[in-house]
């Protein structure tokens, strides 16, 4: 297995090529645990049909987890947007498609999102009665079992040579409500500093899928706050903005 290729490099894995293999390696202090789930979130995601590169096997390398699946030759929206800004809302609108393609699959054997974002609600450093309140809307919001991704945005789509999308990074996978999941696209486009990207997002997803644009901004504050855990101090800020969106009774 060769690493001499680097294609990506993020926060405590690096990814590389080697023919039609992608090999992500996670560093040493890696849980164990979040990389099996992470392959299985992959593995039982292809059961659902949905186009993402297959996983061909778990491994270690150099004492470190490794993660091998298939190779996808091309680009990542993110790309194609930086490169031809001028077609930047085809690009979102095939985003959006992706999505809602995403939202119309379930897969029974997913961690649940609402006792993730529960999780790490109570992890955050909010003070009590914050913690509260987003745990009391948490709950009320309708139960689904929507296939959720978790961190769908344009770095995690890429477009093979051929034209067919595929959608990368499962890691975050849970069944749950679609509307989260559109409320953290919506939360990266704007921590990428694209307000206006952002907002078309939103209304063109509530367009497409019937959703009111308010029950998506009603998880927001949820879905900031369990983000916050992770993350750098801006964006933990950003995040904490949102959160104090809380609607007090």
């Amino acid at each position: 297995m060769k690493l001499d290729r680097v294609i990506a490099v993020r926060n405590s894995k690096t990814i590389y090529r080697d023919g039609d293999r992608c090999i992500k390696v996670f560093s040493a202090e890696y849980s164990k645990a979040d990389v099996l789930n992470e392959a299985l979130n992959q593995a039982r995601i292809e059961e659902t049909g949905l186009r993402i590169p297959r996983v061909l096997e778990v491994t270690m390398i150099d004492g470190k987890w490794a993660i091998v699946s298939e190779y996808i030759k091309g680009k990542t929206l993110a790309q194609l947007m930086e490169e031809n800004p001028e077609e930047k809302e085809t690009y979102i609108r095939l985003l959006v498609d992706l999505q809602i393609e995403v939202h119309s699959k379930v897969c029974p054997l997913l961690n649940k999102l609402k006792d993730k974002m529960s999780r790490k609600i109570a992890e955050t450093d909010l003070d009590a009665t914050t913690r509260y309140d987003l745990h009391t809307r948490l709950e009320s919001m309708p139960k689904h079992n929507k296939v959720c991704h978790g961190d769908f945005n344009p770095s995690n789509i890429i477009i093979a040579e051929d034209g067919t999308p595929y959608i990368l990074d499962w890691s975050h996978a849970t069944q749950g409500n679609a509307s989260a999941d559109v409320a953290r696209t919506y939360l990266l486009f704007s921590l990428a500093g694209d307000t206006e990207g952002a907002e078309f997002y939103l209304n063109l997803f509530c367009e497409k899928s019937g959703t009111a644009k308010q029950y998506v901004q009603k998880w927001m504050p949820i879905v900031a706050a369990s983000q916050s855990v992770k993350g750098n101090e801006h964006e933990r800020e950003f995040l904490m903005g949102w959160v104090g969106v809380v609607d007090y009774q």
